[in-house]
């Protein structure tokens, strides 16, 4: 089995230029362990990388990906729960202090469930019980539509955000860690085409452009 060349091309790249130039920050934080201050939760979508989106240098994001950026509600339940186990690393473990979930234009898993919402496994076994869990989004937006002026499937982008953060609340030890004031929660969006990041209000749950002066100088 051959291993593909793309990627040893690409590793050969950042060896020789992305590594060296953060040499000290790898053996920084090979001794002394990872303590990056934020979570993002985002799609495993390819076009989507929020290392790249948000700047970040090695050890300065903890990331977990999934299909159509879902954070499932808190379960005792037996099984496999890779997202609520990696939230728990991050909470619990690295103490972060803020986990942001941040959607994307043009979602795939977003589209799957909207084209199949009537049945979701016709999409795959593991897809389908996955987006599956959009479904209380879309009754919440149904029946309290907060995005009357935009697109169905920007829509329901900005309601499986929302869903993922009043899950989030689930977890008892993140209502604890926002509760005393050691964690905050936030909603973002990317447009893929035109690199536009949008934040979510707090207040109104409305989605918003970042703003320019919110950005630092000479960005």
């Amino acid at each position: 089995m051959t291993f593909p060349a793309s990627l040893l091309e690409g590793y050969g790249h950042y060896l020789n230029k992305g590594f060296v130039r953060y040499k000290e920050t790898h053996e920084r934080l090979a001794v002394y362990g990872q303590k990056p201050d934020v979570l993002v939760i985002s799609c495993c979508d390819s076009r989507v990388t929020p290392e790249g989106i948000f700047h970040a240098g090695p050890g300065e994001l903890f990331v977990i990906r999934n299909v159509a950026n879902i954070v499932p509600p808190y379960e005792e339940t037996e099984g496999q729960h890779g997202t609520s186990a990696a939230i728990e690393f991050a909470v619990n473990g690295l103490k972060v202090g803020h986990i942001v979930v941040m959607g994307h234009g043009q979602c795939g898993g977003v589209k799957a469930f909207r084209e199949h919402a009537n049945d979701p496994m016709a999409t795959g076994e593991f897809i389908g019980r996955w987006i599956k869990l959009l479904e209380p989004a879309a009754i919440s937006m149904a029946c309290m539509p907060i995005d009357k002026a935009d697109d169905p499937q920007l829509a329901m982008e900005y309601a499986g955000i929302r869903h993922s953060l009043k899950n989030l609340l689930t977890f008892p030890f993140i209502e604890k860690a926002v509760t005393d004031g050691g964690l905050l929660l936030h909603g973002a969006w990317f447009d893929i085409g035109s690199g536009e990041l949008r934040l979510m209000d707090p207040e109104s749950e409305r989605f918003e452009a970042a703003l320019p002066d919110a950005l630092p100088a000479g960005a």
